[in-house]
């Protein structure tokens, strides 16, 4: 496929995120990646290309999306706000049993669609049904890391084999734009053998492991104390008991050897002491989704405490499954509205700090640091435009506090959402 040409765009503002903004800025574009970021009156003498004014507005990176179920799109407003956690495990459980392929087919591009218009340009994606792939891949410009589920509850296959076959279905993938990689569920959903194994595959390949973790007090209370309503029910289904009792969910993780800077915890919405150390000194990332978070009426995110140990944190949708409704609205899968609910839950955040969660944080979190998330040389040319006439000074806080109007989205170089031409 041809290249487009190189390209200077010039903008009103330029966040980079790695760098302050850039008042009358410019970024210079080459083959699908980032040449240059600086001053227009620089970069328009400097850079041997075509130059394109996008006018009024703020440009900046892509949005990073670190959590998503996009098999689940078209189940927004399907399951009501439930009086547990376990309650809504059994509600989404009966909704899939009812699903076809067609079903999870159209679902997955539904939100790849609705991710795309609000500004999204990469995300890491829950994979359930993994024969959606590659085709799925296809049908979308954004750059997707779909990590491949795992679930062992009633041990029908033995853990070397299920993760045998999810190691053949991920090698028969191709590596491009989108990739894949894996995700044992929760530990409430898998066992210790399980995990063993998966955490050895991915070392070995140099993968991102992801794994939902803390998400319930239900889970924690199995983990920690073994008993509550989510140890007896899983004790019925068959699930081997003997990991529970001792240990919180993250020092269980801890003892199996699975924190490390390529893990990304997912929800963590219960610590035991020393458990955000834990998370910290490993240098592994959590990812919170505040929509979801209020849907299930979760105790307060423990972001503090988290950013205090050093924790890499950032933001993530979840699925529409588990998200409430906007009055009469469906919800959609919109990272914007993740930044505005967190923004207001957590004051303490500065603007850069919020931008941060994600942009440049939740790239770190899925393994794409410096290609994601922020404007610099070598990165991708992933570019979110934003209408705006506000000032350099005010253009962050902007960003991440009020309803954006997004005027254009780029990846690769190439528009999937052409900007409006200039008069």
């Amino acid at each position: 496929m041809a290249q487009p040409p190189p390209v200077t765009y010039r903008a009103r503002v330029v966040l980079p995120v790695a760098q302050p903004a850039i008042e009358d800025g410019a970024v210079f574009v080459s083959r699908g990646r980032i040449v240059a970021v600086g001053r227009w009156r620089d970069l328009r003498r400097e850079a041997p290309a075509q130059k394109r004014d996008l006018g009024e507005v703020v440009l900046l990176p892509g949005l990073v999306n670190a959590h998503c179920h996009l098999d689940y799109t078209d189940m927004a407003g399907a399951i009501p706000p439930p009086k547990s956690f376990l309650n809504w495990v059994e509600a989404i459980v009966a909704l899939k049993a009812g699903w076809s392929y067609t079903d999870f087919a159209q679902s997955w591009l539904h939100g790849a669609r609705q991710l795309l218009t609000h500004g999204c340009t990469t995300v890491g994606d829950i994979e359930a049904v993994p024969e959606l792939l590659p085709e799925v891949w296809e049908a979308t410009p954004l750059r997707v890391i779909s990590h491949l589920e795992l679930i062992s509850v009633r041990r029908r296959l033995r853990p070397a084999t299920l993760v045998r076959q999810t190691l053949q279905q991920l090698r028969e993938l191709p590596v491009g734009r989108s990739r894949a990689a894996l995700s044992p569920h929760a530990l409430y959903t898998t066992n210790p053998e399980l995990l063993k194994l998966v955490r050895r595959s991915a070392h070995r390949a140099g993968w991102p492991l992801t794994m939902h973790v803390a998400e319930s007090a239900s889970e924690f209370e199995m983990f920690r104390h073994g008993r509550g309503a989510m140890f007896d029910w899983l004790r019925k289904n068959g699930r081997d008991m003997s990991d529970c009792g001792t240990r919180s969910p993250v020092q269980q993780l801890a003892a199996l050897h699975l924190l490390d800077p390529r893990f990304l915890a997912v929800h963590v919405n219960h610590l035991a002491p020393g458990d955000a150390d834990l998370l910290g000194h490993a240098g592994a990332s959590v990812v919170h989704c505040p929509r979801s978070h209020a849907f299930f009426n979760h105790q307060t995110f423990p972001a503090q405490e988290l950013r205090a140990a050093g924790v890499n944190l950032c933001l993530g949708t979840d699925s529409l499954a588990s998200i409430g409704k906007d009055g009469r609205r469906l919800p959609e899968l919109d990272l914007f509205a993740e930044l505005r609910l967190f923004a207001v839950k957590h004051p303490e955040f500065s603007p850069a700090e919020l931008l941060d969660l994600v942009t440049r944080n939740a790239a770190a979190a899925i393994c794409l640091r410096g290609k994601v998330g922020q404007l610099t040389r070598r990165a991708y040319a992933d570019l979110l435009v934003l209408r705006s006439d506000t000032t350099v000074k005010q253009a962050v806080e902007t960003t991440v506090q009020t309803l954006p109007t997004i005027a254009g989205v780029m990846l690769g170089g190439e528009w999937a959402i052409e900007p409006p031409a200039q008069s």
